[in-house]
């Protein structure tokens, strides 16, 4: 009676599932660049004030869910957004560029006044002091009793000290609650309200609801700041950059591997299968990083295909070598490594370093490049010392020494 084991591979569960970070050239979408008015900003005070306008437009854009959104400053004044996948792009530009200004307002003293007297164009209402910038926190809520969308207000310290004084001194009369000058909630005050919470009854959505919501969080920009451009890729020009990498990508692939196996042989044979293990470890980097592929990061990863195979061609021009002068398989495949080390490493760590310098101080169209090409290099080292090698030794016996011309 034979017995059968199952063997268990380990895997991590849903990795091949894991879908690949594309950028804007592949997926489409917007790229937008503002520019902000620092008129009013003082020299020195410049980098810190466009370090906190990329703060909040990114907390707004994280808001909004956009996938491996890019935020970064530009110059001196201006800032790139890029929204990848981003399917109504003038929702986004309003919420990147739109602060909503809320404001709690109180009758005046001749509130009845001015109402009864239409032909005055006054406002009714006066400032109380607490506006947008007491707020601790706003979400979306429902009213128990008619399932209609609100928007719940928190205040922070001294927002709720304010907010108890302002319903002490107006029991019995309206607390107004303004947007971006626009009377949206105008309850009247029932009870003195000490714990900071507050609740907008407008006619909402629950979109709007939320939108509103997202845009409360997200706080107020310390400057002004004006869409300079805009440009929009469409879904369909990004699908057909990516078929058109990715056919490159692989007639790269099929010719080197035919030139590596054409001229050296088995050797070459062996490379291919280690560019292969070395395709795939990437892309796992890739997947596990994550890394956002763009055109550019694709170019990059190709140009370290290229670094990997550079490599290989450097330890087996070494072993050619070894063997012209009568070395035995083993004996080239060790000089061939060792003689070959120093360029390989040379040529891997200068490489490295440019692409260090193109990651911390470009765009993030170069960065993408720099961060593919600086995986790919790292792992190239990888698969020439340690798996070529590997499976050359294999063909370093007796059987192997009386074919050279296979090598």
């Amino acid at each position: 009676m034979n017995n059968k084991t199952k063997i268990s591979i380990p895997h991590w569960p849903g990795f091949l599932d894991m879908p690949f970070s594309l950028g804007l050239d592949l997926l489409g979408g917007a790229h937008l660049l503002y520019e902000a008015d620092l008129t009013q900003v003082p020299g020195s005070d410049r980098s810190d004030a466009m370090q906190g306008v990329r703060d909040v437009i990114e907390r707004r854009v994280n808001f909004f869910g956009v996938a491996e959104p890019v935020v970064q400053v530009s110059g001196s004044d201006r800032l790139i957004v890029e929204l990848a996948g981003i399917k109504d792009i003038n929702q986004a530009i309003q919420m990147i560029g739109e602060t909503p200004f809320l404001e709690f307002m109180e009758e005046k003293p001749n509130f009845d006044d001015i109402v009864n007297n239409k032909a005055q164009f006054e406002d009714p209402f006066q400032s109380t002091g607490l506006d947008g910038q007491h707020l601790k926190r706003a979400q979306l809520i429902f009213d128990p009793q008619t399932g209609v969308p609100e928007v719940g207000l928190e205040l922070n310290e001294e927002g709720t000290r304010l907010f108890a004084e302002i319903t002490k001194r107006n029991l019995g009369k309206r607390v107004a609650i303004f947007l971006d000058g626009f009377p949206i909630s105008i309850p009247v005050v029932q009870t003195e309200i000490s714990d900071g919470q507050a609740v907008i009854s407008g006619k909402f959505t629950p979109q709007e609801a939320k939108l509103l919501v997202t845009r409360l969080n997200s706080g107020a920009l310390p400057v002004p700041i004006s869409l300079v451009s805009q440009q929009t890729i469409g879904a369909s020009l990004g699908s057909e950059s990516l078929a058109k990498s990715l056919k490159a990508g692989v007639y790269g692939l099929v010719f080197v591997a035919l030139f590596m196996i054409l001229f050296y042989r088995l050797p070459g044979a062996v490379s291919v299968l280690a560019l292969a293990i070395y395709t795939l470890i990437v892309l796992g980097f890739y997947k596990i990083i994550p890394v956002t592929l763009t055109l550019a990061g694709i170019a990059g990863f190709i140009l370290s295909l290229g670094m990997a195979v550079d490599a290989n061609v450097l330890i087996f021009a070494r072993m050619k070598e070894e063997l012209k002068l009568g070395r035995s398989v083993s004996h080239a495949l060790k000089e061939g490594f060792s003689r070959a080390w120093l360029s390989i490493r040379d040529s891997h760590v200068t490489t490295l370093i440019g692409a260090a310098v193109l990651y911390m101080f470009t765009t993030s169209i170069v960065r993408g490049f720099a961060l593919t090409l600086g995986i790919g290099v790292l792992t190239s080292l990888l698969t020439a010392i340690v798996i070529t090698r590997s499976f050359l030794t294999l063909f370093a016996g007796p059987f192997y020494e009386k074919r050279k011309w296979l090598f």
